[in-house]
């Protein structure tokens, strides 16, 4: 059987183990091959996060594409939005992201864009698959047609131009402090110069990158040190990043963290009065909160409801039409303005909501109270304990003892090694026991396996 190497979001794994020079040569020799298409001198777009690994998996991408004739255009660290926008604005053939988002330092991956700035589809990924499954299909050019590479420069400057025009024109952030938290990552340039130059006080921290540091105690999944520093210099708000930057974690004036579901309410709620919606309803995963679900009802507005992943909630958004969507992670997608979740654009569209309205950030992204909801992993190297009779029997018992009240959610990760159980319902005490129940069930078929 043919290896899967793509994920949800990309190719990812463990730096110089399971993403290797080899690996990554070789998909960038498939990809350029998928994506050559007229006559025309072809094009690659490649950015990078912080990463130690990012240094070698550059270099083994730009030889991978060269070889195949495509000429390569090294952004360096960039968040992944700006490759994104770049690739489309640079009129690439395909853009890459060198990043494992929100993992630690130790893991790498490799993300593609389209030259229309989306992510691949499943389609087109399963032929660069199916390449890489037949090296002899991996023709490499002649001497003279060899590809060239070069360092873009003024890259930084074109997306924080970028970000700054999804605002109106006159609106500034002058009088608004804020506390970004880069994560170490890729917007430690990029984030806290846009927002300074848009007229707001700004403390900076995560943007001390070493190669062994992107989102170590910083960062959308760390967020303490974002919450001590808001309260220590009584900050507006905090805005916390990840890795490569595509997702954002708001902490108000209080130090209380605000969730990718709350940041959708609030735009959702803001769009909707200006007439912004392209449909009265938004996009999220299975994961977003029952409350979430109940507060845009009450609005006027639904809630389409995908798998897990910004990809699945982007498929969905473009099929139907939807303008906003993302995750409670805080993907949050925008498709007025990009093509791909973008934790700085969101974050500029919040602190509109709050310059607009004089409110603070306490009560413009408290817009509804979440249902108790419990969320437990349990470690599994496949996918077999789903299947597994037993288990099948103890989600069904909980979902029938949740009713309508609740939801159980028991799914493969498709980044680690595991299994993610969900629940959420009006009564916690329940949920919880619902939750234990499955995690037990789990952990007793991935040990009998």
């Amino acid at each position: 059987m043919a290896q899967k190497r793509f994920g949800t979001d990309g190719i990812r794994g463990l730096a110089n183990a399971a993403i290797t020079p080899e690996l990554a040569m070789k998909v960038a020799q498939a990809t350029g091959i998928v994506f050559q298409r007229g006559e025309h001198r072809h094009r690659a777009v490649i950015g990078k996060d912080t990463r130690l690994s990012g240094y070698m998996i550059e270099n083994a991408l730009v030889s991978g594409f060269t070889s195949v004739g495509v000429d390569v255009l090294l952004l360096g660290p960039m968040p992944t939005p700006a490759v994104a926008m770049l690739t489309h604005s640079m009129r690439a053939d395909v853009g890459v992201m060198i990043s494992a988002s929100h993992n630690p330092y130790e893991d790498n991956g490799i993300k593609l864009f389209g030259p229309d700035g989306y992510k691949l589809s499943d389609a087109v990924e399963a032929k660069i698959e199916a390449l890489l499954d037949q090296p002899s299909a991996l023709k490499l050019s002649k001497p003279a047609d060899l590809g060239r590479a070069m360092r873009v420069e003024g890259d930084r400057a074109r997306y924080i131009e970028f970000a700054k025009r999804t605002l109106l024109r006159n609106l500034s952030l002058d009088g608004i402090r804020i506390v970004v938290d880069c994560a170490n990552g890729a917007a430690y340039k990029v984030a806290p110069e846009a927002l300074w130059e848009l007229g707001a006080e700004v403390i900076s921290i995560g943007v001390e990158p070493d190669g062994f540091n992107i989102n170590r105690d910083v960062g959308s999944t760390a967020p303490a040190a974002l919450i001590k520093k808001v309260r220590e210099v009584r900050a507006d708000i905090g805005i916390a990043l990840d890795g490569d930057a595509d997702r954002l974690i708001v902490v108000d004036e209080t130090g209380r963290l605000v969730d990718g579901d709350q940041l959708m309410a609030a735009i959702a709620q803001s769009w909707k009065d200006d007439g912004r919606l392209a449909r009265p309803g938004i996009v999220a995963t299975v994961m977003s909160n029952l409350g979430l679900e109940r507060y845009l009802e009450g609005i006027g507005l639904s809630l389409a409801r995908t798998a897990v992943g910004d990809r699945y909630v982007l498929e969905h958004m473009r099929e139907h039409g939807f303008n906003l969507g993302g995750e409670q992670s805080g993907h949050i997608i925008l498709l007025d303005h990009g093509t791909t979740g973008d934790g700085l654009v969101a974050a500029l569209q919040i602190l509109a909501i709050k310059k607009r309205s004089g409110k603070p950030i306490s009560l413009v992204c408290r817009c509804f109270e979440p249902v108790p909801q419990i969320l437990k992993n349990v470690r599994s190297k496949a996918e077999r304990p789903l299947a597994d009779a037993h288990v099948t029997r103890v989600i069904e018992d909980g979902r029938e003892k949740l009713g309508k009240n609740g939801r159980l959610v028991v799914r493969a990760s498709g980044t680690e090694p595991l299994i993610r159980v969900m629940g959420e319902g009006d009564n916690r005490d329940l949920v919880e026991q619902i939750v234990d129940d499955v995690c037990a069930a789990l952990s007793a078929s991935a040990q009998a396996a």
